[in-house]
């Protein structure tokens, strides 16, 4: 059972020195490491889940960091913030400056698919291939109505796409696979920001399959080879 940030405050951070709280913070980003890791590995899922999944371990592990970087901050310190660290917040401040998003996906029963997604003042979503473009109806799950730009932008927030690796492949845990499914992803921005890309060849974030949800795709269709 996972605490409350609260609770977690009390036991671990309340009184602690500056040196204390920051190695608190550097066990904390550890493990967010690890859980990624661990939920990005071919194997993930061949295991039955234990509960509570390593999916709520993150989400409260980091509550947890946010509140001992803020404890640090109490008692005096001055948080630097690592490379990792200074590209998520520098995605992160730019997200309301995302013009276009280009994603697309082969898979090796799927078949390839192109999704664009612009966001000017409205949001427009459309499937292509070569030049014929098919509207795409997208839907918020959180309210059961259509995405606005502003809603759209707000779910990627929650998807800490700053995070993920530019590049994700099988090799990272010992794999080799020849075929499979390969995607892109591109963010383009309107306030002269250089194009953020991500790819992987068989390998994913650990949310993938949520972030393929906010274009209606449905993981199985595609046919996702792990």
């Amino acid at each position: 059972m996972m605490i409350s940030p609260e609770g977690y405050y009390e036991e671990y951070l309340k009184g602690k020195t500056e040196e204390q709280i920051l190695t608190v913070i550097r066990g904390l980003k550890q493990e967010i490491g690890r859980l990624k890791n661990t939920m990005e590995s071919p194997d993930y899922g061949i295991v039955p889940i234990v509960h509570p999944s390593k999916e709520t371990r993150l989400h409260w592990t980091r509550e947890y960091l946010e509140g001992a970087k803020q404890a640090y901050a109490e008692a005096g310190g001055t948080y630097t913030l690592s490379k990792s660290e200074e590209k998520t917040a520098d995605f992160d401040a730019n997200m309301g400056a995302i013009c276009k998003i280009n994603f697309s996906i082969d898979g090796f029963f799927g078949g390839y698919r192109s999704y664009v997604i612009e966001l000017s003042d409205e949001l427009k979503a459309y499937t292509k291939l070569w030049e014929d473009k098919e509207p795409l109806f997208l839907l918020d799950d959180a309210n059961k109505k259509p995405f606005t730009k502003d809603t759209f932008i707000a779910a990627l927030k929650d998807l800490h796409i700053g995070e993920w690796r530019r590049r994700y492949s099988t090799k990272r845990f010992g794999y080799m696979v020849c075929d499979g499914t390969q995607w892109e992803l591109e963010f383009e921005y309107n306030n002269g920001h250089k194009s953020v890309r991500f790819d992987g060849d068989n390998s994913y974030p650990y949310n993938f399959d949520k972030f393929q949800m906010l274009f209606g795709i449905d993981d199985t269709e595609e046919g996702k080879d792990e």
